[in-house]
């Protein structure tokens, strides 16, 4: 099993409408690097720490679960669609997205600010200075102290 950070704006798509939906495919991915992870890497059953970003304080709000492998982001081909990618050429997907399912909602958002100042979380992606990165990998003790937190 691995473990990862995905980033969301609420006002997008929130941990709320995850619940909500009980079974979202998340897309929208437009960048290589996160698209990779989501292809090659992201497994079912892998554990998601949910982020909301573009919040004051940003912050991490609860964790969803992997509940189907990547498949190709059928908006890239949608010319009617704010993710078609107009560069693609016939029918290769260069997109590729995920099934997650929500897990654990916690009780109070953890703020970016304070994960930074946690002991333990000094190398974890979200917390350095420039990481925009929207799917990022998370060691387990990273996880685990993340979820220790969040049961405080």
């Amino acid at each position: 099993m691995k473990y990862w950070l995905f980033k969301t704006e609420p006002d997008v798509f929130s941990i709320d409408d995850l619940i909500r939906e009980k079974l979202s495919y998340w897309e929208g991915v437009r960048n290589y690097q996160a698209r990779n992870y989501l292809r090659d890497e992201v497994k079912l059953g892998d554990l998601v720490l949910f982020y909301h970003s573009r919040l004051d304080p940003p912050g991490i709000v609860g964790i969803a679960e992997v509940a189907k492998e990547a498949s190709p982001d059928p908006y890239q081909f949608d010319p009617n669609h704010k993710y078609f990618d107009p560069k693609l050429k016939g029918t290769e997907p260069r997109w590729f997205g995920v099934h997650l399912k929500p897990h654990t909602k916690f009780k109070e958002l953890i703020p970016l600010d304070t994960l930074r100042i946690t002991k333990g979380l000094e190398k974890m992606v979200v917390t350095q200075k420039g990481s925009r990165l929207s799917i990022q990998p998370v060691t387990k003790k990273e996880f685990d102290i993340v979820v220790k937190m969040a049961s405080k």
